[in-house]
Order: structure tokens, then sequence, then C-alpha cells
């Protein structure tokens, strides 16, 4: 479709394997089969599954952080699917991934000022560091954290805090893509919501297609347009949210819905919650 902006068709990845000289060699595990998925401009599609059914590894693909054994990843009508890293290198800065775990893909030898203000530079978004500082004390505004957070470290912060310094560096660099991979597993209902309810805002204001895995189905439904529910490497079931958690098509997703029911959606629930910011 021409407003799709990721369009993955046929997807396969396979860890390890061995080729043989004589042939025959050693097969590897495939993890995903034939996968196809398609992401609108705007639209945040989630990704579903239970523990070692492929979500995760199909995210770092769509985002050429793995490779495919087979299939085609189209992103913004370009075939990126064997794209060389010195042409991927100028993507990069339009695709972004959020990371379940922010102390794991944050410096903790670094402030959070040289965090935030070196993907500036090296995307050439800021050109010195008093336009540096500037972009960086707009988004800290944005995402409801005080400047005073710029001098201080990741683990000087909370697990909240520390999710939306993640969202703020990848909103930074005005991505078009994002991945966010289960960014709320790990708070408590009340920071997951202030997390969410600051990812939708910006996902609003900033055009943003997401991708959103995630095994919490009540996640998925608060955020996602679309879903697709993924089992053993393979899309077992795909639609809109609404249609798809009211009138399960799969017997798979019919599980998931029986092992972790799905409470009444209150919409109030993720601006009710965010009103109570944990203090810095």
């Amino acid at each position: 479709m021409a407003d799709d902006l990721l369009v993955a068709t046929g997807v396969e990845v396979t860890y390890g394997g061995r080729a043989s000289i004589l042939g025959a060699g050693r097969p590897g595990n495939k993890v995903l089969h034939g996968t196809d998925i398609r992401i609108g401009r705007g639209e945040t599609v989630g990704i579903v599954g239970e523990s070692g059914s492929g979500k995760t590894t199909l995210g770092r693909a769509l985002l050429r952080l793995i490779d495919v054994s087979a299939g085609r990843i189209l992103f913004d009508g370009r075939d990126i699917t064997r794209l060389p890293d010195r042409d991927m290198r100028p993507l990069r800065r339009r695709m972004q991934m959020i990371f379940q775990d922010p102390m794991a893909s944050l410096n903790p030898r670094h402030s959070i000022r040289r965090i935030l203000a070196e993907p500036l530079f090296l995307h050439g978004l800021a050109s010195d560091r008093r336009q540096a500082e500037g972009l960086l004390r707009e988004m800290l505004d944005r995402v409801s954290l005080p400047a005073v957070v710029l001098e201080r470290n990741p683990h000087e912060l909370s697990g909240g805090q520390r999710q939306r310094i993640g969202i703020a560096r990848a909103a930074l660099l005005r991505p078009d893509f994002v991945l966010a991979d289960e960014i709320v597993s790990g708070l408590d209902v009340s920071t997951q919501a202030q997390v969410l309810n600051l990812l939708k805002g910006l996902s609003r204001e900033m055009g943003l297609s997401m991708a959103f895995i995630s095994h919490d189905l009540s996640v998925i439904r608060a955020v996602c347009d679309r879903v697709y529910v993924l089992r053993l490497g393979k899309i077992v079931e795909h639609g809109p949210c609404q249609q798809v958690f009211s009138a399960p098509r799969s017997a798979y997703t019919k599980v998931l819905l029986d092992a972790i029911p799905l409470p009444e959606i209150d919409p109030s629930w993720l601006t009710r919650s965010s009103v109570s910011e944990d203090a810095v």
C-alpha cells in the first residue's frame, strides 16, 4: 500500500548453522518462518506472543540489526533487505529502538547530557553545544523531566525516568519509525501508564510509526491500532486490536486471552495514572 512505511514479506531468520564444502553442513535454528508484516505511516502496530515466539527477533530484523536468511524488507519504498552498512547508515536516524532495559542501553559512565547530545552531533542535528542544549531541554520538557537530570548518570535515576530518557534519545533524532521492545515490562502499573501516555503523545505529535512488542495484551490494546499474534515464528492472526481481542479467529490467540484475561478497558487509565509523575 502507498501509505505503508515498513513492509516485510516472507521474512525468515536462522541462527547458527554452518556450511560444508561437501554440501551438507548444519541446518541451524530457524526462528522466523516466512513472516509478513506491514506498518502504516503514523500507525502503532502491536507484536504479541509468548516467550520464544520470535517477537524480538522480528523487531530486530525489521531494523536490520540482524540479517534475514530469506524474505524482503521495504522501508519507505526502498528495499533494505541486504543493503550494505554504509548505505544503511543514513537510514539509522529514521529507524530508532527503545530497549526493554534502559540501563543496558545507557552508558553508565556518561552523564545524561552526553548520552542525549552525542547522537545529535553524530547525525548533524545540532551544529554546536548551544543548539544541542536547547534541543535537550525542549525534549526533557516534553518527557516531563527537569533539566537537572542532564547532570546525572543513569544509575541516579529511577526506572521510569531512565525509560523516559530512552524515549527522549529516540525522539530527539526525529525518526519516522520506532521499535519499542517490552519497554514497560519491568515498571509498576502507575509508571507504565506514564510511559505509555508519553509515547502515545509523542507519536501523535511527531507522526511516528511504531512497532510495540509486548507479552501484555492489556498494554497492546491500550496503545496499538492493529496487532500481529506470533507463535513459533509464524503470524497466526492479525487485524485491528478491537477485532482480534473481541472475536479471535486463531485457537492460539484464544489460548493467550484465556491465559491472561483482559480487564474491561478503562479509557481514562493512561491519563489518570500519568498524573502522579515520579519525583526526581
